[in-house]
């Protein structure tokens, strides 16, 4: 059941990013017919998106950063057989995290809000590493 569960996060976290990236596309494309930007001003990855098709577009962007190393830690502890109850509850905290923090930067895009999340976010992921690292190198179950 751990391995379904575990991979129930990651499956969260691959959905929210193609979901994001859908709706930029859909954000980019509807800016361009109406008139909003010319294809010319963004075509060299010039800054000229509409500011909410930037927002969005920055957030996808942010699904190829941090959640990296969520993935890369994920394989690692279902390989090692290391992804137990507490590898699953602190998966879900930041695959959680990570949705709050994608509302946050396509919506209101507050800065302390969506840096709190972040933080915190990224400090469980942190824990996960410490712990996965202390369990291997220990050789700990």
């Amino acid at each position: 059941m751990m391995f379904e569960t575990t991979l129930g996060a990651v499956f969260v976290q691959v959905a929210l990013t193609f979901a994001l990236m859908i709706w930029m596309m859909s954000a980019r494309t509807g800016s361009l017919k109406r008139g909003e930007v010319k294809i010319r001003d963004i075509a060299l990855g010039q800054p000229g998106w509409t500011e909410g098709a930037t927002k969005i577009g920055n957030c996808v962007r942010n699904q190829f950063e941090l959640p990296m190393l969520f993935y890369v830690l994920t394989i690692l502890a279902i390989i090692s057989k290391h992804a137990d109850f507490l590898f699953v509850v602190m998966a879900w905290i930041f695959v959680l995290t990570r949705l709050a923090h994608a509302y946050v930067h396509c919506t209101s895009n507050n800065l302390r809000a969506r840096g709190s999340l972040f933080g915190i976010g990224a400090l469980v992921l942190a824990i996960m590493w410490l712990i996965f690292m202390v369990r291997i190198m220990l050789g700990l179950p």
